[in-house]
């Protein structure tokens, strides 16, 4: 802080389908950098609903569908799912507004960047797109046991539509370090 003034704090948006492994890249980015940067996950929110609304129409349900005999989870919002994600959006700008610094860990297309953009005009924002081919993020998904068998699927033609990035990272050549080694001289972190 200089003379008293409270600088705003920078955020890097890690943005890539379930399994792409965005949660590794930010916990290793965390430990290259000095600065304190936040994880904020998604997911984190996510499981702040109750239990009974996990899959609720109200909240988000999940159905699953056959693609040429290959499961695919289609994830439905309904509108206590919406005003969730609203305000994560919103408590992101909040905590940069008070200097915290953080590495957002999401999930989303052009539209939902979108209102992040908004949210986050006044803060210093970069914007990495991490991806996989499908089959390395379909086989990721079986391994790790947390997560429906589809999701992946359903994600690759939905997440990365109309957004632009100031970085992008091949996460099925790069260890989760060298992407965050990558991040770290890319941005000058």
């Amino acid at each position: 802080m200089a003379g008293g003034l409270q600088q705003a704090g920078r955020i890097v948006v890690l943005n890539g389908i379930g399994s792409v492994g965005k949660s590794s890249v930010a916990k290793a980015l965390q430990g290259l950098i000095t600065e304190p940067f936040l994880h904020v996950q998604m997911d984190a929110f996510l499981d702040m609903l109750p239990a009974v609304y996990q899959d609720h129409p109200d909240a988000f349900s999940y159905e699953t569908i056959y693609e040429a005999g290959k499961p695919l989870v289609a994830i439905r919002g309904g509108p206590l799912g919406e005003r969730l994600m609203r305000g994560m959006i919103k408590a992101i700008a909040a905590m940069a507004a008070e200097g915290n610094s953080m590495i957002v860990d999401e999930v989303m297309d052009g539209g939902k960047w979108q209102s992040y953009a908004a949210a986050l005009s006044k803060f210093k924002v970069q914007v990495v797109g991490l991806f996989a081919p499908l089959e390395v993020l379909e086989a990721r998904e079986r391994v790790r046991g947390d997560r429906m068998i589809g999701l992946a699927r359903w994600q690759y033609g939905r997440v990365h539509k109309g957004m632009k990035y100031d970085l992008e990272i091949d996460t099925a050549t790069a260890t989760p370090q060298e992407c965050a080694e990558r991040i770290k001289a890319a941005f000058a972190l």
